[in-house]
């Protein structure tokens, strides 16, 4: 665990020297594009925090290399270099389209190409799913599964990336949750060393998540843009095919290994991974149907989003980036939980687990649902303004959230 702490404290150091350096070099050569009409902030902010992210993972990536306890996870080279090079291909694209807004057309096929590297110079695929022990046996389709796979996460954390700290907070608790529970599985399962590279991706996306934080939060200084964002999502991707697409399918099948729970047994392995990216997944899905619907691409850009819709409830920027933090904190802590129950024989298995994640939901629509009441208040005034001098300001106040 010590090791696992030295770079999660390596990358954070790291990320957060560069990406003050981005942001002080981005103000300096004007390095950032004009506000558009659906973002909510209203200063023009640079976007290149995305650099300073990948090359703090790229420190941790290579100090790892020349870890003694990380040489298990070095044993096979390529299937790093390939995920490196893919995300230096996404980072690179990323940057051009934070810069000059490149066609959605362009983004999506780099995306495939970077996945397909992954899944084919890299053969970091989905072989196995853990659902009663099942094996793909057609090569095609694993990594047909594999590049769509990787592609979806991807696009679904760079779809959340509209406010101040919520892509870096809800990936940073993501990625904790997922670290405790990669690292508890092999403990689990009796393998000779805990060093895998599920546990390590997740811990370099934590550090790198920590190390931006400080200058993303609101008001932020420095967005990652798609840049950062999109490497998120691939390297979250990847972390979780590392550990759910490679299980022994007879392990998955034995419940003494993973709960006396039958449904968990077979479920939690493949559950987890998915719920960590719930809201990302589900405010992508949304979009997708929402657009196609109306016969636009379902890229094509809208204001539409969930933390968008939290806005226009009448929550401040910053109390929706803290809702969605405690939803994503929720649902991954609650299927952790009965994971653990379940492996550790708790009374009930999963069913702390599950009175967790429904005192949690309570208490989550608690604040949800009702609007701060003094951004309301906000907004009542822009709506019916008392002075003459207020009623040209008011609409333009309310078209930028």
């Amino acid at each position: 665990m010590k090791q696992y702490v030295f770079i999660i404290l390596l990358t954070a150091a790291v990320t957060f020297v560069l990406s003050w350096a981005v942001w002080r070099l981005s103000l300096r050569y004007k390095l950032y594009p004009g506000i558009r009409e659906r973002d909510v902030h209203k200063t023009p902010t640079p976007r290149l925090g995305g650099i300073a992210m990948f090359l703090g993972v790229l420190a941790a990536f290579a100090v790892s290399s020349q870890h003694p306890f990380f040489s298990i996870v070095w044993a096979q080279p390529q299937q790093i270099y390939a995920l490196l090079g893919a995300t230096a291909l996404i980072v690179v694209v990323g940057v051009l389209d934070d810069l000059w807004d490149l066609d959605w057309m362009i983004k999506l096929g780099a995306q495939f190409l970077a996945a397909g590297v992954i899944a084919w110079f890299g053969q970091l695929q989905i072989y196995t799913l853990p659902l009663g022990g099942m094996t793909i046996f057609s090569s095609w389709v694993s990594f047909t599964l594999t590049v769509f796979s990787i592609v979806v996460v991807m696009n679904a954390v760079n779809f959340i990336d509209g406010l101040d700290g919520l892509v870096a907070g809800v990936c940073l608790i993501a990625n904790v949750v997922f670290f405790a529970y990669s690292y508890m599985v092999f403990r689990d399962i009796g393998a000779s060393t805990y060093f895998n590279l599920s546990s390590l991706i997740a811990a370099v996306l934590i550090g790198a998540c920590i190390g931006f934080l400080p200058l993303n939060w609101s008001p932020a200084r420095l967005f990652m843009g798609d840049a950062g964002a999109l490497m998120l999502g691939l390297l979250m991707a990847c972390s979780a095919i590392a550990i759910t697409g490679n299980f022994d399918p007879a392990l998955i099948a034995d419940n003494d290994s993973f709960g006396r729970s039958q449904l968990l047994g077979a479920f939690i392995p493949i559950l987890l991974p998915v719920v960590v990216v719930l809201l990302p997944l589900l405010d992508f899905g949304l979009a997708v149907v929402r657009r196609m619907s109306r016969g636009k691409s379902p890229f094509s850009p809208d204001r539409k989003h969930l933390h968008h819709r939290m806005l226009d409830m009448g929550h401040s920027d910053r109390d929706a980036v803290l809702i969605f933090y405690a939803w994503t904190a929720l649902v991954s802590i609650s299927v952790l939980l009965m994971y653990i129950g379940t492996t550790l024989e708790w009374p009930g298995d999963y069913l702390i687990g599950l009175a967790y994640g429904i005192v949690g939901i309570a208490a989550c629509l608690v604040v949800t649902l009702p609007p701060s009441r003094r951004r309301a208040a906000e907004l009542a005034g822009a709506r019916h303004p008392e002075s003459e001098s207020q009623p040209d300001l008011a609409p333009a106040q309310e078209d930028a959230r």
